[in-house]
């Protein structure tokens, strides 16, 4: 039986600390204000609630529809090389730059396309912490971290926090294996335990796709800034992504006890600091590759 460490390193602690920042404060419409100047809740109050159930059906298809996208690719490169964000990132900037040219009508098709990429960027991430992309687990930790950067509506203070979401999955994510396990891909239309996943996952993905899609629909925002909102949609997922899959190493590395104990210590500590240190942004919410 191998023997786990039994105090983390003063580097794996610093990293489980910036994991704690990115995970516990992942408000994708506070970044997006703080850039471009503009309350993004604001223009989401505007918008009709019809709008809203036909944004999630979307965000539904475009999340089972990435169940079928082959990591391969990934699987050929070494194991903890570092992960290509640039190029993702890059990858981003073009649909963000096609989506918002030709306006909210395009949200359809850049969409699945978005999501897309932003899985293959969260497996290369994954990979590069050491994870073997071509396992179920890791797919389905992939998928996970679509619901760690958002908040739904239904979520209350016992499940807000990263442990708390992932206790939350916990059940629906193990269903879903066993019955990909047994079953395949190619029978997940009729698929209670997958329809639960991904509703799950969706709920909270279609939070900031929401936040992502009212700032594209901003006068002139909307107009040349679609490449620069995908920036910094991007670049929050590959944030939870880095964390989730941090934590999840160190986690092989020490124990989950140690991890999730050390971790809940940091949050104490972080509360603790006096008024005057920065705090956390937070905003009211509407509503984490295969």
């Amino acid at each position: 039986m191998t023997h786990m460490p039994q105090a983390l390193s003063k580097a794996d602690r610093a990293a489980l600390a910036k994991s704690y920042q990115h995970l516990e404060h992942p408000s994708f419409a506070a970044r997006l204000s703080s850039v471009i100047g503009t309350p993004i809740e604001l223009t989401l109050k505007l918008l009709p609630r019809s709008w809203y159930r036909y944004l999630h059906r979307y965000v539904e298809a475009s999340i089972e529809g990435c169940l079928d996208v082959a990591m391969t690719s990934l699987a050929a490169k070494p194991p903890q090389a570092a992960a290509a964000n640039a190029s993702h990132k890059a990858a981003g900037i073009l649909t963000g730059a096609l989506g918002g040219f030709f306006g909210g009508p395009a949200l359809v098709l850049e969409l699945p396309a978005a999501t897309t990429i932003m899985l293959r960027s969260i497996a290369d991430i994954a990979r590069s912490q050491g994870e073997d992309v071509t396992s179920l687990e890791t797919r389905l930790a992939c998928m996970q971290v679509f619901a760690l950067g958002g908040r739904s509506r239904e979520d209350d203070a016992a499940d807000t926090g990263y442990y708390g979401i992932r206790l939350a999955l916990e059940a629906s994510m193990a269903n879903a294996s066993r019955f990909i396990a047994g079953q395949g891909l190619n029978h997940r239309g009729g698929a209670p335990a997958l329809v639960k996943l991904i509703s799950a996952i969706a709920e909270r993905f279609g939070v900031v796709m929401s936040e992502k899609a009212a700032a594209e629909l901003v006068p002139v925002i909307g107009a040349v800034g679609g490449a620069f909102i995908n920036t910094v949609f991007i670049q929050h997922f590959q944030d939870m992504a880095w964390s989730h899959f941090t934590i999840r190493r160190l986690e092989r590395k020490y124990s989950p006890v140690l991890i999730q104990s050390e971790y809940e210590k940091i949050g104490r500590q972080l509360r603790r600091l006096p008024a005057a240190s920065p705090k956390p942004l937070t905003l009211q919410w509407q509503t984490s590759t295969i």
